[in-house]
């Protein structure tokens, strides 16, 4: 048949794991479970750090944006794919599909500016106590915010509007379970050099810049660590940033390695999105709220 020049179909076929359809229903349990974990883990630290005058404070004020960030990509990509998981339809909508790919790009590259800006956070808070208070204070912190907020909505809106442009010639079958801008780039019958050219460019500030600033920062603080005097001291300041080493572990880790370094197979591919969009959200409000006494005192004198 004929292909069809469409710039845009009205709907999308999700493949979602259809190479293991064995694992949809116990995927559905999985996906359930987690969501509902996510919603509540995520909305308690907002509501603790509002209520709990001693979690007011420039680490929490960051905190709060990554438990906001992690709600909206639950928010984003859940919903549809408990639907494409419990249905016999694999199909979105073109409108949930454009949602999806605005939203999904604004807040993965708002976190990875977020993390660098808290890395930044607590090497002024190790390597300058003294000048943390005026160095950190509440505007900058509002400015930092901001500027990562700004920054990732900038390079969505530039992504997903450059992917919207192209030419689909009637395929509307997406290898993935949700829409992202690199899946539907892959679908374009079309030249996408301008596409890849400007995914690529814009990967450099939240996928490699950010990276490098979380190193450097982790760089400074582990040598005034080291000249720390008394091994509690060290053991303290380590404590403080141990939180945020693991999470930054798990969210860039795979970020590279699906981004950077494609595999060559899709199905791993989306095993590492849904780690990155579903368990990284899971388990960072347990990895600040197990391992931080702050958090821990203030659910006690809470309940």
């Amino acid at each position: 048949m004929k292909e069809e020049n469409v710039s845009f179909p009205n709907t999308f076929i999700l493949l979602i794991f259809s190479e293991y359809p064995w694992l949809e229903i116990p995927l559905f349990g999985v996906v359930l479970v987690s969501y509902t974990l996510i919603l509540l883990g995520n909305s308690s630290i907002i509501l603790l750090s509002v209520v709990e005058p001693r979690l007011q404070t420039p680490m929490y004020f960051f905190l709060d944006n990554l438990s906001v960030l992690d709600l909206c990509v639950t928010c984003t990509i859940v919903p549809q794919l408990l639907t494409t998981l419990w249905s016999l339809e694999k199909t979105i909508a073109s409108w949930g599909c454009i949602t999806q790919a605005y939203l999904f790009h604004w807040t993965s590259c708002t976190e990875c500016a977020l993390l660098a800006v808290m890395a930044f956070d607590r090497y002024v808070a190790i390597c300058h106590p003294l000048r943390y208070t005026l160095i950190m204070h509440a505007w900058a912190c509002v400015w930092l915010a901001a500027v990562s907020w700004s920054s990732g909505l900038a390079n969505s809106l530039l992504q997903s509007t450059l992917t919207l442009r192209l030419s689909f010639c009637g395929r509307h079958t997406l290898d993935h379970f949700f829409c992202e801008v690199p899946a539907l780039i892959k679908l374009a019958c079309g030249d996408t050099t301008v596409n890849d050219l400007s995914l690529a460019l814009g990967a450099i500030p939240f996928g490699m810049v950010a990276p490098l600033l979380v190193l450097i920062s982790y760089t400074f603080i582990v040598r005034a660590v080291i000249k720390l005097p008394s091994a509690e001291g060290r053991q303290k300041a380590l404590s403080t940033c141990s939180s945020h080493l693991v999470v930054v572990t798990m969210y860039f880790g795979p970020g590279i390695y699906i981004y950077l370094q494609p595999p060559s197979k899709s199905s791993q591919a989306k095993f590492m999105s849904f780690f990155y969009c579903i368990i990284t959200p899971l388990l960072n409000p347990l990895i600040y709220t197990l391992r931080n006494k702050d958090v821990k005192a203030a659910w006690k004198r809470i309940l």
